[in-house]
Order: C-alpha cells, then structure tokens, then sequence
C-alpha cells in the first residue's frame, strides 16, 4: 500500500456517508426497519429484500415505490411518505470501518470537523451510531443550514475555517463523492482527498477536473500526517 503524505497545519475534515462507514449498512438496517412495520401493519412480507435488491441493481430513486410495487401493494394504501420517516428517523446499525476507526485513533479528534449532507435528523443518528459526537470538535450537518447551502456550497467549509481559526491551506477534506464534495474546498485551497470503498454507494468521474480531488486512495490507512516534523503513525 502507498503511503499518501499530507503535509501542513492538517485541520482533518471528515465526510459520513461511504468515507468512515458503508451507506449500504444504513441503507439496509433502514429497509429492515420498514420492512418490519410494513409486516405488521398490512402483513406485506420481503418489503427489505427487495429494497436490497433494487439497491444493488443500481436503484437509487424511488426505491419505496418500486418494492411495493414488486410485491403487489402499489394499490395498497400506503403513505410512502411515512415510511420515508421511518427510514430517516430510525436508529441504525452500522459500524466505522476498521481504517476509519484506525484513522480516528490517530488524528487529534478535538481539533478535526465532519461536513455531511442529508436531512439533520438522519445524519444526527449516525453520528451517535458511530459514537463520533463525542470524539469530533465541530459537526457541520447541512440539513441544519439554510436551504441551498449544502455540498458544494461553500458555506460548510466557511463554517469550519472559522472554527478552526486556521488558514484554507492547513484544512484537508476526506470524502467519497466527487459530484459534489471537492469543488468548494479545492477553490479555497483546501486539500483533498477521495476514498473509493468496495461497496460504496456513489461511482462515476468527476463532472470536470475542478470537481476531482487532489488524491484518491481506496483505505484511509493510506493517509499519512505530516506537521512541523511530526508524523502521524498508523495503529
């Protein structure tokens, strides 16, 4: 494995979502959730294996509705809507990956942010899944900002830099989604960093050259911290 040695102040920036877990496991221990109301509350069964199923097919609208109507309940009566809630709103389990667990005993917690997109709600009950609320020192969740200033609006990152007090260049953010998660702070002279997991949600090129990270590595292992001579070791 290639080292990838980040060199600078290194206010490390986190993504959510397919950078320190699997989005398919949030996915899935949702669908098990609906499924289960579903089940006992119109006796519609296989609701969860066949979200699973059109997930992986590639699916990645309007799932809720294709399942139902794969299992014969379209007509059924049922409020898509609510069961939406139910998805966003229920307690996950999921895991940190081991890199990303590695990587988090490694860096300076309190000094390091997370920038992640989705309703607050939802993003919240990961965070406290994952037992990060405590080990992070700022939670940018965008689905608190005004409307419009999610990824890649540059106010997430704004926010960070104030928090930090350090300068755009000693900032690198590590994400998974090249549509939307490097333009902003690659035009603030952050550095930044794309991790492609086995198994990750989002694939596809960058929409152009701006859009694309500085590095892309496939484990956070990789990484390699670098500051004033002192370097970060991995676990």
């Amino acid at each position: 494995m290639a080292e990838v040695v980040l060199r600078g102040g290194w206010v490390v920036v986190l993504d959510l979502d397919d950078t320190l877990y699997l989005e398919r496991d949030f996915a899935l221990s949702g669908f098990g959730v609906v499924g289960r109301r579903l089940e006992a509350m119109h006796g519609i069964t296989g609701f969860a294996e066949e979200c699973a199923r059109l997930l992986e097919a590639g699916v990645r609208g309007s799932i809720f509705d294709r399942a139902l109507a794969a299992l014969g309940a379209a007509d059924a009566g049922i409020a898509v809507a609510g069961l939406v809630e139910v998805y966003r709103g229920h307690r996950p389990r999921i895991t940190l990956a081991p890199d990303a667990a590695r990587l988090l005993d490694r860096i300076d917690g309190p000094a390091s942010a997370l920038i992640t997109d989705g309703p607050a709600r939802m993003q919240a009950a990961k965070v406290g899944a994952l037992g990060l609320g405590g080990r992070l020192g700022r939670l940018v969740l965008t689905g608190m900002l005004p409307p419009g200033c999610s990824k890649p609006h540059a106010m997430p990152y704004q926010l960070v830099e104030r928090w930090s007090g350090q300068s755009p260049s000693e900032h690198v953010y590590i994400a998974d989604n090249s549509a939307k998660d490097f333009i902003a702070p690659r035009a603030r002279g952050w550095q930044t960093v794309q991790i492609l997991r086995e198994g990750r949600i989002h694939h596809g090129e960058p929409p152009t050259s701006a859009h694309a990270a500085d590095v892309v590595i496939d484990t956070l292992d990789a990484l390699i911290f670098e500051r004033s001579g002192v370097r970060s070791v991995r676990a």
